[in-house]
């Protein structure tokens, strides 16, 4: 068996010459292709790294200015709890009672001081103070007043009054 020489023949030497060519003009296309395409991704990876930066500046300034919210927060605590102590009920000989039932009614009338800050309460002491000692209690057919002695303004506001006869 002998291979056949085709090599003689001119139409099967422009037919390889024509494979030839055709393969480094398509390997040309494919390499010009894939640099045009190269080079669009490595824009858009430049792009993307320099969108990151500036997120990530931006994330940075966000987040300090939320640290400094957070600092002012912080001085603007509000209150969570009102305390009344009536520290003089015994000597009127009042019943244990009647001693919560004065404390619950004050604190009724302090209610809206939950939840505001420290501030805003304790410019508002002497608000407080008239609120409480002008409150009346009709306890036996006698008339008491309140009158306050000591105002602690923490997150839990304590309050201690002392009761009186009332003129």
């Amino acid at each position: 068996m002998r291979i056949p020489t085709h090599y003689e023949k001119p139409s099967w030497q422009r037919f390889f010459a024509g494979i030839v060519i055709g393969a480094l003009l398509s390997w040309s296309v494919f390499l010009f292709i894939y640099g045009v395409n190269q080079d669009k991704q490595s824009l858009r990876i430049k792009e993307q790294q320099n969108d990151i930066a500036e997120l990530e500046r931006d994330k940075q300034i966000y987040q300090e200015d939320y640290k400094k919210l957070n600092k002012e927060n912080q001085k603007k605590i509000t209150v969570q709890a009102i305390e009344i102590k009536l520290t003089n009920g015994e000597r009127f000989h009042l019943k244990q009672f009647m001693n919560e039932s004065i404390e619950l009614s004050v604190k009724k009338d302090l209610s809206n001081l939950i939840a505001k800050d420290l501030e805003s309460v304790s410019l508002s002491v002497p608000l407080i103070e008239r609120t409480i000692e002008n409150k009346l209690f009709h306890i036996e057919d006698k008339t008491y007043k309140l009158e306050v002695t000591k105002i602690v303004i923490t997150p839990n506001v304590y309050i201690e009054v002392k009761i009186s006869f009332a003129k």
